[in-house]
């Protein structure tokens, strides 16, 4: 691929994705001009918590989480961002650190967009600045929801929430396969392994839920909603 189809690809992409949407076509080449496409194997680490805030990325095509660990190596999963998602924009404005750290969780393939080349872009292009103020109030929104989730919901209304919502994704399937390994969903959920197969257990044996392997089926709707909603 000549670096002129590399570059159109991009700009292609960009115009897809909902950050961009509406964007002017002079505008989405000047952010593809100043675009890198980066590749990531499964578990390759993106950056880390404290690293220089170099610029933002956009999902293009796998999975990246964004974690904290605690001190004694405890992972908690902030997000998981697909095609199309855009993570790390604070730090492309503000200059500072990565307040968290990312990394693959299938092979992967995301757009960077570097911290200076974007401040010029949008000096020059300053109405580009009101498209990612709405992505941080979308992303505050988000992040509003994990902390009270976390605070003051129990694991099995966290497990609740997280099915429907998948189900949802999934064209509101009763019947559906886990997007994560165990490990990873007991991370996003805010507690251990064990502690998650005491949930499924508990959404099983009150008959909400039916689990096969990674197969996941919904067999009461409307009492996982109240699980969910701590009813």
């Amino acid at each position: 691929m000549t670096l002129t189809e590399s570059v159109l690809e991009v700009k292609n992409f960009l115009q897809s994705t909902p950050i961009f949407q509406g964007v002017l076509d002079e505008q989405l080449q000047a952010l593809a001009n100043i675009s890198i496409l980066q590749t990531y194997k499964r578990g390759a680490t993106i950056f880390l918590e404290g690293d220089p805030g170099s610029g933002f990325f956009i999902v293009k095509s796998g999975r990246i989480k964004v974690f904290k660990l605690a001190n004694a190596g405890k992972e908690q999963i902030l997000h998981i961002f697909a095609a199309g998602d855009h993570f790390a924009e604070v730090p492309a404005f503000d200059g500072g650190q990565f307040p968290a750290s990312a990394a693959a969780i299938e092979n992967s393939e995301v757009v960077f967009i570097p911290r200076t080349a974007f401040l010029m872009v949008l000096q020059q292009h300053p109405t580009l600045a009101i498209a990612i103020l709405g992505t941080f109030a979308r992303h505050l929104r988000k992040l509003t929801f994990l902390v009270d989730s976390l605070s003051f919901k129990e694991v099995p209304e966290r497990l609740a929430n997280y099915l429907l919502n998948l189900s949802h994704r999934r064209g509101n399937a009763d019947v559906f396969e886990l997007d994560l390994a165990k490990g990873q969903l007991a991370a996003l959920l805010g507690t251990i392994p064990e502690t998650l197969s005491r949930a499924f257990y508990k959404l099983s044996q009150d008959g909400m839920i039916e689990i096969n392997g990674t197969t996941i089926k919904l067999c009461d709707r409307d009492r996982l909603m109240n699980v969910g909603q701590n009813k």
